[in-house]
C-alpha cells in the first residue's frame, strides 16, 4: 500500500500494525447511553472505555470495490492516524464491520471486513491547532439515490493526540480513531462517499468505495 501527501510525494514506510479505537465520543455520558442501547440488544459492554481493536494490516485496502459475506456489513467514516516516516499523519478510513458478529463479539466483527482507506495524507503537525474544526462526513447510496449518513466535526471524537498517547502508537501503526451517529441509524448499503474536509486551510480528502455481497453458502 502506497501513501503519498498532499503535494503529491509519497511517504516511505509500511504499516505493521493496525488498531481500532472504540467508544471515543467525546460526550461519556452519550458514549454510555450508547452502550447501554447495544447491551439491550445482545451487544457486550467495552472493558474500558475507550477501547483499542486490534486487527490485520491486511485489511487496510485503497481498493474503490470490497468484497464482504452476507448483507449485515455497514461502513463508518472515521479520522487516520498513521505513524510513518517519522511523522504522525492523517488520513480518512471506513471501519467497515460486520454487524451481526458484532453482536457476538466486537472484536470480531471489525477483523471480518476490509478497511477502505484514502491514499492521500497530512501532516497532523500542520492542522494540529484547528484539528476539532475538521469536519467529516459521509453519504451512502441507497435504491439508486445518495443520502447523508454522518456528518459532523472532530469535536465530536477524543483529541486525537489523547488517542495517540492511549493507544501508545508506535512507528508503522494506523489507528482508525473513532466515528459520529448515523443519521437514520446504522445500516447496510451499496456504496459509499466520505470525506474529511479543512475548512481553514480549504481543502478535502475523500474516499470513495463500493460493496459487492458475497453469499453465505452453507
Amino acid at each position: 500500500m502506497q501513501f503519498s501527501d498532499s503535494t503529491g510525494r509519497a511517504i516511505p514506510g509500511s504499516i505493521q500494525q493496525v488498531i481500532v479505537a472504540g467508544w471515543t465520543g467525546r460526550d461519556r455520558a452519550a458514549v454510555d447511553h450508547h452502550i447501554e442501547e447495544l447491551a439491550a440488544l445482545g451487544v457486550a459492554p467495552p472493558s474500558r472505555v475507550p477501547l483499542f481493536y486490534r486487527v490485520s494490516r491486511d485489511l487496510l485496502t485503497t481498493e474503490p470495490v470490497v468484497e464482504v459475506l452476507g448483507t449485515a456489513t455497514s461502513g463508518e467514516v472515521e479520522p487516520l492516524v498513521l505513524a510513518l516516516d517519522g511523522t504522525l499523519w492523517l488520513g480518512l478510513a471506513s471501519d467497515h464491520t460486520d454487524r451481526e458478529l458484532e453482536a457476538i463479539s466486537v472484536a470480531a466483527s471489525k477483523q471480518a471486513c476490509p478497511k477502505p482507506v484514502a491514499s492521500t495524507l497530512w501532516r497532523l503537525d500542520d492542522v494540529a491547532d484547528h484539528v476539532d474544526a475538521l469536519e467529516l462526513s459521509c453519504q451512502i447510496e441507497e435504491n439508486g439515490a445518495w443520502i447523508d449518513y454522518q456528518k459532523g466535526s472532530l469535536a465530536n471524537i477524543l483529541p486525537l493526540p489523547d488517542l495517540v498517547e492511549k493507544a501508545g502508537l508506535q512507528p508503522g501503526a494506523a489507528m482508525l480513531c473513532g466515528t459520529l451517529p448515523a443519521m437514520g441509524g446504522v445500516r447496510p448499503a451499496q456504496a459509499y462517499r466520505m470525506a474529511l474536509n479543512d475548512p481553514i486551510q480549504n481543502r478535502t480528502l475523500t474516499l470513495d468505495y463500493s460493496v459487492r455481497t458475497l453469499p453465505v453458502i452453507a
